[in-house]
């Protein structure tokens, strides 16, 4: 990568950065570094602030999957331009989020089709409120907008690879998309698996706990013990990783049916310690149980 052609893409994305919601453009990210991690073959990992980033890189372009914060959005390119002299080509969005999705405005000035399941297209062209926190996600302008949209799967042929992008159902939300490198043997899950713990479910947004359990049971069916997987956040994970996710949600929703079957107020449930071996008891769990029992009891 020439210097004049990193210095023409950041220049290109920089002039875009105007775009930003009010609470995003109040966080500080001059200190944050993006951090380029080799998955397999021509697959790579960029982690900042936000979701993780998958990178595809060959001779017809370069494919990325999510795209952070848009304040971030000259360092992740950097960032790729130190792996490929090729643009990014293609963003795909593993759902509507504003951390995997903030950057859309301006890697589509910069000349990018954002392509994404179609329920996450219909988010990010209204305002939406996320579940539990209240945050407020406003509309994208046209420009932030997916073009290319789907239901339930497609397919790329692209850098000599098969990319499947399909939609597991609706679990982090009603629009997820998976997206499964075929010939690297990798995929990026989006938020239906992360490492941070208990997930978040968009309950407001389509998503819910028995999706989520079914939705990772499909990845998981559909790939191998050799697979790497990226999720969402965290560190790169085996399809063990995600079994493991999987049980857990398993018997923390058998915990909270049961709650439920006996009558059991939220405060009384909460005294179950229906995440007990999983999570710590404290008040980020009892927030995360308050609205997975919500699931369960409202009618």
């Amino acid at each position: 990568m020439t210097r004049s052609r990193r210095h023409s893409l950041c220049t290109t994305l920089l002039a875009t950065a105007c775009l930003l919601p009010a609470v995003v453009a109040a966080q500080d990210f001059a200190n944050i570094q993006i951090t380029t991690i080799p998955v397999r073959d021509n697959i790579y990992l960029l982690q900042g602030s936000g979701g993780n980033i998958g990178v595809s890189i060959g001779d017809d372009g370069t494919l990325i999957v999510d795209d952070q914060f848009a304040p971030l959005s000259n360092k992740i390119a950097a960032a790729i331009a130190e792996l490929t002299d090729k643009p990014v080509t293609f963003v795909v969005n593993s759902h509507f989020h504003y951390d995997h999705t903030d950057g859309n405005p301006n890697f589509g000035r910069a000349g990018a089709w954002i392509v994404a399941q179609d329920n996450s297209r219909k988010r990010m062209e209204s305002t939406q409120v996320l579940s539990g926190s209240g945050r407020v996600q406003e509309p994208y302008p046209a420009v932030g907008l997916p073009k290319i949209t789907f239901d339930d799967t497609m397919r790329f042929y692209l850098n000599g690879d098969t990319v499947d992008i399909l939609n597991s159902g609706d679990g982090h939300t009603d629009g997820d998309a998976q997206i499964y490198f075929r010939g690297a043997n990798v995929i990026h899950t989006g938020d239906m698996f992360v490492r941070y713990g208990l997930p978040f479910t968009d309950r407001d947004n389509g998503g819910s706990t028995d999706g989520m359990i079914a939705a990772t049971y499909k990845i998981a069916s559909l790939i191998n013990d050799d697979t790497i997987i990226i999720p969402g956040h965290g560190q790169l994970s085996s399809r063990q990783d995600l079994l493991d996710y999987h049980d857990m949600l398993v018997v923390i929703r058998g915990r909270l049916v049961r709650a439920k079957v006996q009558g059991l107020s939220v405060d009384e449930m909460l005294a179950t310690e229906p995440a007990a071996g999983y999570a710590p008891t404290n008040d980020s769990t009892n927030d995360w149980l308050r609205q997975a029992y919500a699931e369960y009891t409202a009618q």
